[in-house]
């Protein structure tokens, strides 16, 4: 005899979601010349990487001659210093989706080193841009300048809500 509880368990657990979860996105190319240079973060998940940035956050991008993206990200912390970071990011697969390390280089060929970064939206202009990880864990919403207007912010918020993020999880970023 099967017990009731364990059974009905199994039968919970193998159910249908009532939604179901589709995978992300990425846009289909990304323009990467235009893509370099300067962001600011707008706003993001959580995450332990940035746990010490308490405000100026940004991330510049530039264009290797090996064809590689050197990103070099940057906040202040609470004690009023700038924390910064260099890596190294490489294509993979379509222009909108990168691996980005910062790990040491002697490291790179280990795959856990690299994670993903996919640009999920863009303005036609490049101007902002939505950015996360195909598991939903990161996202980030990035400008050309400081801050950015409220129309252009909601609906990255809202691409990243019908992409399956769960944007109440956004914490808006401090000023410059």
């Amino acid at each position: 005899m099967i017990a009731p509880l364990p059974f009905a368990l199994a039968l919970a657990l193998a159910a249908p979601r009532d939604t179901p979860v589709v995978p992300v996105r990425p846009l289909a190319e990304v323009d990467l010349a235009r893509y370099a240079g300067r962001w600011y973060e707008v706003a993001r998940f959580p995450n332990r990487f940035q746990a010490k940035c308490v405000a100026e956050t940004t991330a510049d991008y530039g264009r290797l001659a090996d064809g590689r993206i050197r990103v070099v990200n940057a906040c202040r912390t609470a004690d009023g210093s700038i924390a910064r970071v260099e890596g190294r990011a490489r294509v993979a697969g379509r222009t909108s989706t990168l691996k980005v390390r910062f790990a040491p280089a002697f490291l790179s060929f280990l795959p856990f080193v690299w994670g993903d970064y996919w640009i999920l939206d863009l303005t036609p202009d490049y101007s902002a841009a939505l950015v996360g990880s195909p598991d939903r864990k990161y996202l980030w919403i990035l400008a050309r300048t400081p801050t950015l207007d409220e129309a252009t912010y909601a609906r990255l918020v809202a691409a990243a809500a019908s992409q399956g993020y769960d944007v109440a999880r956004l914490v808006r970023s401090s000023p410059h």
